[in-house]
């Protein structure tokens, strides 16, 4: 049984912003392999609402899936090990 689910990452964009999207488009491709990628909207560099890890901009991305409820854990435990993300949501709709 499937989920629709909606996951929000920022991005560091110390190393510019093609590293930032880079880093996006990893994502982009492990979500199309497990999941049903609906939409992505890349909402670009913005400033933080306060400063996390000395940074004040991030790069913002949200993605629009649908997939198994295993894979959201995963996804969530690969942000936390991925050097330049600094921030990251998974929501249920």
């Amino acid at each position: 049984m499937t989920a629709k689910y909606e996951t929000v990452m920022v991005c560091s964009v110390k190393n510019g912003e093609e590293a930032a999207k880079a880093i996006v488009e990893r994502v982009k491709a492990l979500i199309e392999k497990n999941a049903a990628l609906e939409s992505v909207d890349e909402w670009g560099t913005r400033r933080l609402a306060y400063p996390i890890n000395y940074e004040n901009e991030g790069y913002y991305t949200v993605f629009d899936y649908e997939c198994e409820p295993e894979f959201p854990a995963e996804l969530d435990r690969i942000f936390n090990i991925t050097d330049g993300v600094i921030r990251s949501l998974i929501v249920k709709k």
